[in-house]
């Protein structure tokens, strides 16, 4: 990856003649089957782009309880957008057809428009959920059929692909109006993420994105590491998923931790564990022998596998919670 970076070819990305960028744009919209797609420096920066892009002011973004939109981007639908937000109820933070449906509002001059629904994939808070096909295929054309925008904020989709066995484009094929995907997290490269859809759509964006302060110059570098993880390490995150079931699998047990369950059966790259007492002060002893978890609320802490952590470190890593466990 630092080898594409040091050789990438550059240009300038606010004037639109990065030919790297230019590339991963073209790559990003053909693998997720969109017409465009704009780099970003962000996945909260992706999604408020698509907010602000399809939505106006005094709209409503409909989404799960648990969605990222909704707990981890500082309220940006309203700050940004001027939307209101309305959340759904539904297992591991997926929800069906029906509920989408009664939560869409009248067409009434006392209430907002409901003009977005936003369905994540891999589901962060819930444990790292991964989207059947058909379930969202469901929602999908329940919101279509209502008038709504489809946005899916694929942070992790590339896990929920592996995990679920489908392709990215073939999850998002004529259901979804825009996508949101991240190039860190479990691809690992430094910076990055990109929004696709309609060629209007990517057009407003980039508008946005210049408002937000979100163009950058010479951002071929952070598109390299971005091709290079596409092509590189999208395959391997089944050896993520692997760890997780192994860390989990190590940690169940030990006095005081309980693991929570494989969500619907199915864990991906993703280990939740309750823990007594304070989970910041659990992650900083824990970071005290070079574990890295973080906490996720009182009792709750997070665990995420990843390229930089090898079986090794999995082994490493349930021994140090096994000697805190203890104490």
């Amino acid at each position: 990856m630092m080898q594409a970076i040091a050789a990438a070819e550059l240009g300038d990305d606010v004037l639109g003649d990065d030919p790297t960028v230019e590339r991963l744009e073209r790559t990003v919209a053909a693998i997720l089957g969109m017409e465009a797609a704009i780099l970003v420096p962000s996945g909260t920066m992706a999604n408020q782009l698509a907010i602000r892009s399809a939505c106006e002011s005094g709209d409503e973004v409909i989404c799960h309880r648990d969605s990222h939109v909704l707990h981890y981007e500082t309220a940006a639908p309203a700050a940004l957008s001027g939307c209101m937000t309305q959340p759904l109820e539904g297992e591991a933070g997926v929800f069906d057809a029906e509920s989408v449906r009664r939560a869409v509002r009248p067409s009434d001059q006392h209430a907002p428009r409901s003009r977005m629904l936003v369905v994540e994939n891999t589901v962060n808070r819930a444990g790292g959920t991964a989207w059947r096909r058909e379930e969202f295929r469901a929602v999908a054309s329940a919101a279509r059929d209502l008038g709504l925008h489809v946005h899916v904020d694929g942070a992790r989709l590339w896990n929920a692909c592996i995990a679920r066995g489908y392709a990215p484009g073939e999850f998002l094929a004529a259901s979804a109006d825009s996508a949101s995907v991240c190039f860190s997290k479990g691809l690992g490269a430094p910076v990055g993420s990109a929004l696709a859809g309609s060629r209007a759509l990517i057009g407003r964006a980039r508008r946005f994105r210049k408002m937000f302060g979100g163009a950058m110059r010479q951002s071929g570098l952070l598109a390299a590491a971005a091709i290079h993880a596409l092509e590189h390490h999208v395959a391997r995150l089944v050896e993520d998923h692997a760890h997780a079931m192994r860390l989990a699998a190590g940690l169940s047990g030990l006095p005081g931790i309980e693991v929570e369950p494989a969500p619907r059966g199915m864990r991906t790259n993703m280990v939740f564990l309750r823990v007594p007492g304070d989970a910041a002060e659990f992650c900083t002893r824990l970071a005290a022998q070079g574990v890295r978890m973080i906490p996720m609320g009182h009792g709750r802490v997070r665990a995420v596998t990843h390229l930089d952590v090898d079986a090794a470190g999995i082994e490493r890593a349930i021994e140090a919670v096994r000697s805190i466990a203890g104490r």
